[in-house]
């Protein structure tokens, strides 16, 4: 059976990632920084269907301790999956962070640079040996790397230098046959940036406006698409930015 590795994937994104894999039969390798309690969850649902499933702690932004974090992946991959190496690698850990450019701290930059940049650039990198020929990268980006909502400049530049490393990866892993694609989502029903899309009615109905399907997206509507993007029928797609975000504006 294929593995997959998904970062951030106790909540959100990351968990229906992890479930539409597993739909598929993929088995799954998650991560979570502190929500303990829902990766297992996620973890039972997911053997519940039959899959291998296990979840790890990881701070992404925790450079310093990611070759601890990869001697515990392969460990995992041999004990529990019992294989050496694993075919997908979701880069889907993330934070929100609403501030004004002219209010941005450099403590603010640095965290944002960390979570979203630097922390997927080297675990990737240290990862690499572990990713099978002919495997397939997924970075998450955001429609925000489009389209400019004022207070999610740090964060959306942070998101727009992941879409050239894709371009760069995709260069450089080609020869291993691993393809790397980014999905950006647009504004989505979750717990991302504090709920702010989900909670907020104005907010919610104001995106629902400039969309062009009517409604904010929800989980359900990028799961599937990232677990669709790394199956065999898209292994010809490569060093793409692909946008689901139902036609926000266009």
């Amino acid at each position: 059976m294929p593995i997959a590795l998904i970062t951030g994937g106790s909540r959100g994104l990351g968990k229906n990632t992890a479930l539409k894999l597993g739909e598929k039969g993929v088995d799954v390798l998650l991560t979570y920084r502190s929500e303990a309690e829902e990766a297992q969850k996620v973890v039972k649902r997911l053997e519940d269907m039959g899959r291998k499933a296990l979840a790890l702690r990881l701070d992404v932004a925790e450079v310093s301790k990611q070759a601890d974090f990869v001697t515990e992946v392969k460990d995992a991959l041999k004990h529990h999956f019992e294989s050496e190496q694993f075919d997908y690698f979701v880069n889907n850990a993330g934070i929100g962070l609403y501030s004004q450019l002219a209010e941005t701290t450099e403590e603010q930059f640095d965290q944002l640079m960390n979570i979203h940049l630097k922390g997927p650039f080297f675990l990737t990198q240290k990862l690499l040996p572990f990713i099978a020929d002919g495997g397939r990268i997924v970075n998450l980006s955001t429609g925000l790397t489009r389209f400019a909502y004022a207070g999610y400049g740090a964060y959306a530049a942070m998101k727009g230098a992941v879409e050239v490393l894709t371009r760069y990866q995709a260069k450089e892993f080609g020869a291993r046959g691993i393809a790397v694609n980014t999905v950006a989502p647009g504004a989505i029903e979750t717990d991302f940036g504090g709920g702010s899309v989900r909670d907020n009615a104005s907010l919610n109905q104001m995106i629902a406006s400039q969309t062009s399907l009517g409604r904010v997206g929800l989980p359900d509507d990028i799961g599937g698409v990232i677990a669709g993007l790394l199956s065999e029928d898209n292994r010809w797609v490569n060093a793409q930015r692909i946008e689901v975000s139902g036609g926000i504006h266009i």
